[in-house]
C-alpha cells in the first residue's frame, strides 16, 4: 500500500486504470470522477485538463479533478469548491428522471 500517488509506478497506475474500467462496465455509473490529473494522465496515457472530459470512461461521463490533498498547493479551497460544485451540478439527475 502507498501513502501517495507519486509512490505508484506507471505500471501500477495503468493496472489500476484497467481494473477501474472493468468495474465501470459492471456497475454502469452515470458519472466517474478521478482525483489527480497527473495520476489520471499516467494511468490512462492521456493529456486531460481539469473538468469534464470529451471522452467517456466505460459508460460514464468522465471528470478529472485536482486532488484536494494538502500535498498539492496549486488549487486553493475556493477554486476546489467551485470545481467540485460543477461536478455535483453536472451529476444531478435531470428533472423527472428518477
Amino acid at each position: 500500500m502507498s501513502a501517495r500517488a507519486d509512490e505508484l509506478s506507471r505500471a501500477e497506475l495503468r493496472a489500476g486504470a484497467a481494473a477501474l474500467a472493468d468495474k465501470l462496465d459492471a456497475l454502469a455509473p452515470a458519472v466517474v470522477a478521478v482525483l489527480g490529473i497527473g495520476a489520471y494522465n499516467a494511468a490512462f496515457g492521456a493529456h486531460a485538463a481539469i473538468g469534464e472530459q470529451p471522452e467517456r470512461l466505460g459508460p460514464a461521463r468522465l471528470w478529472v479533478l485536482p486532488n484536494p490533498s494538502g500535498l498539492q498547493a496549486r488549487y486553493q479551497l475556493p477554486e476546489l469548491a467551485e470545481i467540485f460544485s460543477a461536478l455535483r451540478a453536472a451529476a444531478r439527475p435531470a428533472a423527472g428522471s428518477r
